[in-house]
């Protein structure tokens, strides 16, 4: 079942997160972040921006959300995304229902442009925001440096009206 984030959600969420920063290129934070540091971020969030997750049996299983993508007021139409599903059930469609229901939302809120930025390579995350209809604008060689590796960042753009 996908519903509305509620703030009692982030300790569960903080865990899922913290998986993908100690485990994976996911993120580019590179140290686990506090449950205080978690909840100021998803609290400036969840304000201003959808934010949804995915529970299923209780058990929260993934998230999605929008966020700013840049501080200038001239980029207020145009909104980062982020979907994190749980390390041990991906491949479930799980990623899907919530970007499936996140555009909605964004689009609901008139955002004008979603923009998802991937760490590269990852073939799994282009491929869920090509399925959406993503169109790939930018690439980015090596700005991120995590597990002794330089990383490539590529950034995909939907355009919602």
């Amino acid at each position: 079942m996908i519903r509305p984030f509620e703030p009692k959600d982030i300790p569960e969420l903080l865990e899922m997160y913290n998986y993908f920063v100690l485990n994976s290129t996911a993120t580019f934070d590179i140290e686990p972040l506090s449950l205080e540091t978690f909840t100021e971020k998803l609290t400036k969030i969840y304000q201003d921006f959808p934010f949804i997750v995915f529970e299923e049996d209780g058990e929260i299983l993934g998230y999605a959300y929008g966020s700013k993508f840049r501080p200038k007021p001239a980029y207020n139409t145009t909104v980062e995304s982020t979907v994190y599903v749980k390390h041990n059930t991906q491949r479930k469609k799980i990623g899907s229902l919530l970007y499936e229901e996140l555009i909605k939302q964004l689009k609901a809120a008139n955002f004008h442009i979603v923009l998802g930025v991937l760490t590269l390579p990852n073939d799994a995350s282009v491929g869920l925001h090509e399925k959406f209809g993503f169109k790939q604008v930018a690439f980015l060689k090596q700005v991120g440096y995590k597990f002794e590796t330089w990383l490539d960042v590529g950034f995909w753009q939907l355009d919602l009206y």
